[in-house]
């Protein structure tokens, strides 16, 4: 598999934990109360983090060859 495809598939994880903390803290805020609304919001900050460092990492990677 070359560089430039892995990068690829790895942003398109990124940008799917992105759109997963979202769809998680709208349910946490809508439908969720007490420690099930902190444990979703948690699971989603962390969602959030990784798909924030893989961003990162893509982005300082550089253009793909």
């Amino acid at each position: 598999m070359s560089p430039g495809l892995l990068k690829m598939w790895i942003s398109f994880a990124g940008i799917g934990l992105f759109a997963i903390s979202v769809l998680l803290v709208t349910i946490s805020r809508t439908k969720l109360s007490g420690g099930w609304q902190f444990l979703v919001s948690t699971v989603a900050f962390l969602c959030f983090i990784v798909a924030s460092i893989i961003m990162v990492f893509i982005v300082m990677a550089g253009p793909s060859a």
